[in-house]
């Protein structure tokens, strides 16, 4: 999509049967099956977003993608700040690309990796899931794809296109957050000399105990620890202990 993307409309779809070697966060690969699951890039162009606010362009793909699943009958929850959960299991992986012109954004590509009807994964993945193993049900990627894409863009409308709804977004949001007002384990890797890529069993960090409260102002997730403490996390700042 790279060398021609400038000549391309907002919501245009570049979709894949068999990907092998996808790129996800931190470097890792993504894989999947031929024909079994839903991968495709999908372009926006958010010109009237400022560049300070990209990371609404994450919420509004995230909750897409979860109206998509509640639709199939999953109640599914975002795990900061791109991965779709199914209680502990992993059934969705995203990886944003903005552009910035300016202090505005220019263009933001989408990649999105969704297991449909996947039964068996790699050993080396910890937790994933699929629609089908959480469902019993098979669902085409052929007819999933414009469903999908029709739930992202009706959230892309309603908090960008339309009139800015930032507050109802910021709510719907925190409502369908991963481990949101619960107590969980943690490893803070904020100190820690490899947490640009923190995707090893035993990379260092403090592990504590933790309840998500919120994001802030930089888009950061915030937890509280059990002295009272607010942590604000950066991207691979957090490794989940699930």
């Amino acid at each position: 999509m790279a060398e021609d993307r400038c000549s391309l409309a907002t919501g245009t779809v570049y979709a894949a049967r068999y990907q092998s070697a996808g790129r996800g966060q931190r470097g890792n690969s993504w894989q999947s099956r031929a024909g079994e699951n839903l991968t495709f890039s999908l372009l926006l162009r958010p010109e009237s977003l400022p560049a300070a606010h990209q990371a609404v362009i994450s919420q509004i793909v995230t909750l897409g993608i979860t109206d998509f699943l509640l639709q199939a009958g999953l109640e599914a929850r975002i795990k900061w700040p791109n991965d779709i959960y199914v209680e502990d299991r992993k059934i969705c992986g995203i990886l944003i690309e903005n552009t910035l012109a300016t202090d505005r954004l220019s263009d933001s590509i989408v990649g999105i990796g969704l297991n449909l009807n996947q039964r068996e994964f790699d050993p080396a993945l910890p937790n994933p899931t699929s629609l089908l193993l959480e469902t019993g049900r098979t669902v085409t990627p052929e007819d999933a794809l414009p469903d999908l894409i029709g739930c992202i863009g009706g959230r892309y409308l309603r908090h960008i296109a339309e009139s800015p709804g930032w507050d109802a977004l910021q709510k719907d949001y925190l409502e369908r957050l991963y481990r949101f007002g619960q107590w969980h384990r943690y490893r803070d890797c904020r100190e820690c000399s490899d947490r640009l890529t923190p995707t090893t069993e035993d990379i260092g960090g403090e592990i504590f105990e933790g309840c998500i409260r919120g994001i802030d102002e930089n888009a950061g997730l915030i937890i509280e620890d059990r002295a009272g403490h607010l942590r604000h996390f950066a991207f691979k700042e957090l490794r989940y202990i699930i």
